[in-house]
């Protein structure tokens, strides 16, 4: 089914957004610190066109799902809540947006932690910018997508996965600080590049423990007088905080620190025992990490040709991103996988991506 079968004319335009993979500075961004996403090959395609009887249909392609929009003031469950919340955030800003006719396809995995929803989102706001020409910049469409995640979809997100989606390439690395906006692209460490393996345990962020991590956040910053946790640099001083909120604080801090080393410039084998010593953090201070990505991260940082590896996302299941020796990504990808599989799990590889290479 393509968008004329399901809407019986053609589309008038169409857009298309990255999902990412973050390399360094998870949990950050609604802490206002430091972030170091790249783009992955996946992507979703929105295809947008008028609709003719005043109600907004919405069309997944992926889930062979039609939602109609029958009251506005009822937002819908499911990949629609994202598209409505689009929409929502741009009546909010002063636009006047008719009844619309959108047609989804999307190659990012959803629930593997590479932002599906924020690749949703922005291909979403970029359709419809198309569309009705709307003076919205790249940024500005970052904001609005988040907006719409916090308010239509119920998580409490950073700004991280809409700047990626919106901004980031998969040639080059995007530094971005979350308060501030400030962004440079960076290249990739010499000779190197990413391996993304999807751990086979999919997670939800509106029904994981994500938002509570974020609240736990704000109570050990307000104990510390700070605006954020972004403000303290020396782990030192989270260590005055109660259980388990001095555990959360001291991961965030040396997060930061280890997306700013990078900022300075960093050999690939500094890059991979950055990433490690993140995994690490992740896992024991923040206590995000499970079984199975413990396992897959494992199996990576043993592997010839790595440099490091680290679970990627939000966590509580999702995919692992390794950086390795360029020219070896797919020998790499396919003997770890072998190896998780044989451990009793199902992966499957996300980066590379078999099947863009394969097309192109």
């Amino acid at each position: 089914m393509d968008f004329q079968q399901i809407f019986g004319k053609a589309a008038k335009t169409k857009a298309i957004a990255p999902g990412r993979v973050n390399l360094l500075g998870e949990h950050t961004d609604y802490n206002d610190g430091f972030v170091l996403p790249t783009a992955i090959p996946q992507q979703t395609t929105v295809q947008l066109g008028l609709s003719d009887d005043g109600q907004h249909h919405f069309y997944s392609e992926n889930l062979q799902e039609c939602v109609s929009i029958l009251d506005i003031y009822h937002t819908p469950s499911g990949f629609a809540s994202y598209i409505f919340g689009c929409i929502e955030v741009l009546k909010t800003a002063g636009y006047t947006i008719p009844a619309l006719n959108m047609y989804v396809q999307s190659s990012v995995p959803m629930g593997a932690g590479l932002s599906s929803s924020a690749a949703l989102e922005v291909a979403t706001l970029r359709a419809i910018r198309q569309l009705l020409n709307l003076p919205i910049d790249d940024v500005e469409i970052a904001q609005l997508a988040q907006q719409a995640e916090i308010h239509y979809a119920g998580v409490q997100c950073g700004i991280m996965d809409q700047m990626a989606a919106s901004l980031a390439d998969t040639q080059h690395i995007l530094f971005l600080d979350t308060r501030t906006l400030e962004r440079h692209v960076l290249p990739f460490p010499s000779k190197s590049t990413v391996v993304v393996i999807d751990s086979g345990v999919p997670r939800t962020l509106a029904t994981s423990r994500y938002n509570h991590r974020r609240s736990e956040c704000q109570e050990a910053a307000r104990l510390l007088g700070v605006k954020a946790l972004r403000d303290i640099t020396d782990t030192k001083v989270t260590e005055t905080l109660p259980e388990p909120l001095n555990y959360r604080a001291r991961h965030v801090v040396s997060e930061n620190n280890r997306v700013l080393e990078v900022l300075q410039g960093v050999t690939p084998e500094r890059f991979g025992k950055l990433m490690n010593a993140s995994h690490a953090s992740l896992r024991d201070d923040y206590e995000v990490s499970v079984p199975a990505l413990d396992t897959l991260v494992e199996i990576l940082q043993q592997t010839s040709g790595v440099f490091g590896a680290r679970l990627t996302g939000a966590g509580f299941g999702g995919a692992c991103v390794a950086l390795v020796v360029l020219g070896e990504e797919q020998a790499i990808a396919t003997q770890v996988l072998k190896q998780y599989n044989n451990a009793g799990y199902t992966g499957q590889i996300l980066v590379p991506d078999f099947e863009v290479n394969n097309a192109a």
